[in-house]
C-alpha cells in the first residue's frame, strides 16, 4: 500500500477504540516476518528500531530496508524511532526518512524532559512527522534501556507536558517494565483511565511482552491507541532457528533457519494484532 506516517494510524486506532502493534525489528527477517502477518491480519503495521538496533546496522539500512518491504505491502507500514535518545539522534532518523520518532526524555527532569521534546517536535514538524515522548518512566532493561527506579505518570503532569511540548502521541508508566518480566506485572489501570479524561491525544504502552493478553485488552479498552512489542519476538525468531538448527545440525544456509525464525515470529506478531484490534482496519 504505502509508507506513511503514524499519525493517521493512531488517529483512527484513537477513535475507533482498538490500537496498533508496534513490534521492534533487528533484521531483514523479521522486517518481512511482521509485514507478512500485518497482511495476512489486513492490518496496520508499525516497526520499529531503538538505538542499539541502530548502531548494529545504522539508520540507513533499516530504513532503505523497510521502506522497499512497505512499497510492495498490501497495508500501511510506518517506520518509528523507538527511545530515541538524543536530539541528534532523532535528526539523523528524521533526515533519513522515518516517518515517526520517539524522543525519551524520561530519565531527565521534567522541565528538561519538556524542552528537549518541544525542541525535536519544532524540528519535525515542518515535514509534518508526529513525535511520541515519554513521561515517567517504564522500568526493566531491554537493550541499552536500563531503568532499576521506574516512576509512573502523573496525570497533572502529563496534561501539562502534553501542552507545552505539542507531542503527537504519549507514552505512559502505568506498571509496565521492558524486558522479561519477573513474575506477573501489576498494572495501574486507574491512573490509565485519569490521563485518558485530561488528555487528548493518542496513548502508548511500552513494555507489553509478556503482559497478560486480557491487561492488554483493558489498557486499550481505557485509551492506549499503540502497544510496543520487542521481546517476544525477539524470543521468537530465536527460538525459531534454535529448533531448526537441532532439527537440522549439519544445516549451513542462513535461508533455510532465518525461514523458520521469520514463521515464528509472524505468529507472535498475529497474535498481538488480534490482541489490539486491529485485524481488518489497514
Amino acid at each position: 500500500m504505502s509508507f506513511v506516517t503514524t499519525k493517521q494510524m493512531l488517529a483512527a486506532a484513537d477513535e475507533g477504540a482498538y490500537a496498533v502493534g508496534a513490534f521492534n525489528v533487528e533484521n531483514m527477517e523479521m522486517v518481512m516476518a511482521v509485514i507478512a502477518a500485518a497482511e495476512e491480519m489486513n492490518a496496520p503495521a508499525i516497526l520499529q528500531t531503538t538505538p542499539s538496533t541502530v548502531k548494529y546496522a545504522g539508520l540507513p539500512l533499516y530504513y532503505a530496508n523497510v521502506k522497499a518491504a512497505a512499497k510492495r505491502a498490501k497495508v500501511p507500514v510506518a517506520l518509528h524511532l523507538d527511545h530515541g535518545n538524543s536530539f541528534s539522534l532523532a535528526m539523523q532518523a528524521l533526515r533519513i526518512g522515518y516517518t515517526s520518532i520517539m524522543i525519551d526524555g524520561s530519565h531527565e527532569s521534567f522541565e528538561e524532559n519538556i524542552a528537549l521534546t518541544r525542541r525535536v517536535v519544532d524540528a519535525c514538524s515542518a515535514s509534518d512527522i508526529p513525535v511520541e515522548a515519554e513521561l515517567g518512566k517504564v522500568g526493566g532493561k531491554e537493550d541499552d534501556l536500563d531503568c532499576n527506579d521506574p516512576g509512573y505518570t502523573e496525570p497533572d503532569d502529563a496534561v501539562k507536558f502534553v501542552e507545552e511540548t505539542g507531542i503527537s502521541s504519549l507514552a505512559v508508566a502505568i506498571g509496565t517494565a521492558h524486558g522479561i518480566y519477573k513474575g506477573e506485572p501489576k498494572l495501574d489501570i486507574e491512573r490509565l483511565s485519569e490521563i485518558r479524561k485530561r488528555v487528548s491525544i493518542p496513548l502508548v504502552l511500552h513494555g507489553a511482552s509478556g503482559v497478560p493478553d486480557e491487561a492488554v485488552r483493558e489498557c486499550i479498552r481505557r485509551g492506549i491507541s499503540k502497544v510496543n512489542f520487542a521481546t517476544e519476538l525477539r524470543i521468537a525468531y530465536s527460538n525459531g532457528i534454535k529448533k531448526f538448527l537441532t532439527d537440522n545440525p549439519d544445516a549451513f544456509d542462513p535461508k533455510k533457519y532465518g525461514a523458520v525464525g521469520m514463521e515464528y515470529v509472524t505468529e507472535v506478531v498475529k497474535n498481538k494484532i488480534e490482541v489490539c484490534g486491529s485485524a481488518g482496519k489497514a
